[in-house]
């Protein structure tokens, strides 16, 4: 009796546990045009349906382009508005320095919501060894 009375708490306590379990999830963006709208618009859908997930953004490549200043879609859609309203909702937006060096872009050219990390492939690595879900839009 007293053994099952410890399975069952074990179980209460496994299943406790994955209820308050919090999704985390990295989307990975290299290339602004092809996924800057697309990829924003499912963080906004993926935190409506799942507010409590946490979720990053590494951008390298041609990715960081959305992050820039200024910087709007094909058909002229504002990135910035959109970005802050994610980074509002607790959304992370990296940037990779070694992007910034080989397209000879400078920090000062990001919009403030953006943050900076050496490498975005290896950000993407550190984040899924953590347990961080892959998403590339």
């Amino acid at each position: 009796m007293r053994i099952r009375s410890l399975l069952a708490a074990l179980v209460f306590m496994v299943a406790a546990g994955a209820s308050l379990a919090q999704d985390t999830v990295v989307y990975h963006f290299d290339d602004t045009t092809a996924q800057g709208l697309k990829g924003l618009r499912s963080l906004r859908n993926h935190l409506d349906v799942d507010p409590k997930a946490k979720i990053s953004v590494v951008a390298l490549a041609e990715g960081v382009d959305m992050l820039m200043e200024g910087a709007k879609s094909a058909s002229g859609t504002q990135f910035a508005p959109l970005i802050s309203d994610l980074k509002s909702r607790g959304v992370g937006f990296e940037v990779c320095e070694i992007t910034l060096s080989a397209r000879g872009l400078k920090k000062d050219q990001f919009i403030l919501e953006a943050e900076f990390t050496p490498s975005g492939v290896v950000r993407i690595a550190q984040l899924q060894h953590q347990g961080y879900a892959y998403i590339k839009p």
